[in-house]
């Protein structure tokens, strides 16, 4: 199984996921960059940002991907 195939699996079976939970969960660096791929494959994943705290409580935005499920 490789990392899109790992990504796909977790977004059917859970809400989404942002850069951290796809960095400790699945071994996934560079989440956009396999998200494009499954989108050129047909997937349908849209993209949100959500606001969340650094460590030293400073307000960023993030990437939130979720599968469009039919």
């Amino acid at each position: 199984m490789n990392q899109e195939d790992r990504l796909l699996d977790y977004l059917e079976t859970h809400k989404g996921i942002n850069p951290l939970t796809a960095w400790k969960q699945l071994g996934i660096y560079r989440l956009s960059a396999c998200v494009h791929t499954l989108r050129k494959r047909g997937n349908p994943i849209i993209t949100e940002r959500i606001g969340v705290d650094n460590r030293f409580n400073e307000k960023c935005n993030v990437a939130f991907y979720r599968l469009v499920k039919s």
